[in-house]
C-alpha cells in the first residue's frame, strides 16, 4: 500500500479509536443507488457520530443546521472504516463491507420492480435507515449522465481557492443553480417517461447530503449521485478526478448496454475529453453530448476552456454547445433528441 494510504488509515484509526471513547457510534449516511432487474448497487458512506435523543435541543439544533450546512460540516465527521454493514432487500439480507474510508459501494443480487424502491442498511451498534434506488426498466432505451459543478450548479470548481470556498465555506442556500438546466433535465425525463438520470462528479462523499438537498431545492430530477473519495489511494498520492469519471461511465455502458445515454458537461477543461473517449470506446451507448459553455469570466476562473473543438467529426455523435439549459434544450429538440 502507498505510504500516504498507510499514514491516513493511521490518522483514521486515531481518530475512530477517540471517538469512539468519546461516545460516537456507527451511523450509515445512505445515498441514492441504482439496478437492473436482478441487482442493485447500494451506496452509502458510515461515519461516527454522537447518538442524539429525539425531540432534544441536540436534536432541533441538528434539524436547524440539516437545512442550513457550510460544507466543512461535512468534512470534520470520523469515517468508520472497515465496517460491516448488512442491507435488506427483496426479503434477503447481503452481507458489504464498507471501504478503508467508510465508503459502501456494493451489488446485491435482487429483483426489484422498476422505478425507484428502498432498501434497508444497518450496522452493529447503529439504527436501521432506509436508502432509496433506481431500478431501470429493462425496456429503458434512453439515459442521462450529468456532471454537477459549472453544469447543473454554478461553482468555478477548477480554480483551488474557488473550490475550497464553495466546498467548506459557502452556505448550500446560497450555491446558484444553472440557468434552465433543471427544466432541460425534468424535460427530458418526462420525454422519455422511465429513464434514469445519474449526476457523476468528481466532488467528495462527504458533500452528497448537500448536492442532494440542492438538487431536490432546485428542481432538478432526482438520481443517483457517484461521487468520490478525496484522499490517497492504494498505489498513489491523490485519486484521480478524470479516471474517476472514466470508470463509472464505462461501468454505466457495460452494466446497460441497451441504453444510450445523454451526456451532459460543461467545456471548463475536462468533461469534452472524458465523453469523447467514451463516445469513441462505446458508439452505441452515446445519444448525444451536451456541453454547457461557460461565460467568458467563469471560464478564467475555471481555468480556461477545452481546445478541442472537433468533437463531432472525430466521435460521429451529435454535439451541442449552449450557455444555458433553454438553448442546449432548443439544439437537442432539433437534433431529435428531446
Amino acid at each position: 500500500m502507498h505510504r500516504a494510504a498507510r499514514l491516513e488509515d493511521a490518522v483514521h484509526e486515531f481518530r475512530q479509536k477517540r471517538a469512539q471513547a468519546h461516545g460516537q457510534v456507527p451511523t450509515i449516511i445512505p445515498y441514492a443507488g441504482y439496478g437492473g432487474a436482478t441487482w442493485v448497487r447500494v451506496l452509502a458512506r458510515v461515519l461516527l457520530t454522537r447518538p442524539v435523543r429525539s425531540g432534544s435541543r441536540e436534536d432541533r439544533r441538528a434539524r436547524k443546521h440539516h437545512e442550513s450546512v457550510r460544507g466543512w460540516r461535512s468534512f470534520t465527521s470520523v469515517p468508520f472504516g472497515n465496517a460491516s454493514v448488512v442491507v435488506e432487500a427483496g426479503g434477503r439480507s447481503h452481507a458489504v463491507t464498507a471501504d478503508r474510508g467508510g465508503v459502501v459501494d456494493a451489488v446485491i443480487e435482487v429483483a426489484l420492480e422498476p422505478g425507484w424502491q428502498t432498501v434497508s442498511l444497518a450496522i452493529e451498534g447503529g439504527d436501521t435507515i432506509d436508502a432509496p434506488v433506481f431500478i431501470l426498466d429493462p425496456a429503458a432505451r434512453f439515459g442521462v449522465v450529468s456532471d454537477i459543478d459549472d453544469t447543473v450548479m454554478v461553482t468555478a470548481l477548477p480554480r483551488p481557492l474557488l473550490a475550497a470556498w464553495n466546498t467548506f465555506v459557502l452556505d448550500e442556500h446560497a450555491r446558484v443553480p444553472t440557468p434552465g438546466m433543471a427544466v432541460l433535465l425534468e424535460r427530458l425525463t418526462t420525454e422519455h417517461a422511465g429513464s434514469p438520470v445519474v449526476y457523476l462528479s468528481t466532488g467528495a462523499w462527504n458533500v452528497a447530503p448537500t448536492l442532494t438537498r440542492f438538487l431536490s431545492r432546485n428542481l432538478y430530477p432526482a438520481g443517483p449521485l457517484l461521487l468520490t473519495d478525496w484522499g490517497p489511494t492504494h498505489d498513489r498520492w491523490f485519486r484521480s478526478g478524470r479516471e474517476h469519471k472514466r470508470e463509472n461511465l464505462r461501468r454505466l455502458a457495460r452494466e446497460f448496454p441497451e441504453v444510450r445515454w445523454l451526456l451532459i458537461g460543461d467545456d471548463g477543461q475536462h468533461d469534452e475529453e472524458i465523453y469523447s473517449e467514451f463516445a469513441i470506446d462505446f458508439p452505441d451507448s452515446i445519444a448525444a453530448v451536451a456541453i454547457r459553455q461557460l461565460s467568458p469570466s467563469e471560464a478564467v476562473l475555471a481555468g480556461g476552456r477545452s481546445n478541442d473543438e472537433v468533437h463531432a467529426e472525430r466521435t460521429g455523435a451529435t454535439w451541442v454547445y449552449s450557455p444555458d439549459g433553454a438553448g442546449l434544450a432548443k439544439q437537442l429538440v432539433d437534433a431529435g433528441v428531446l
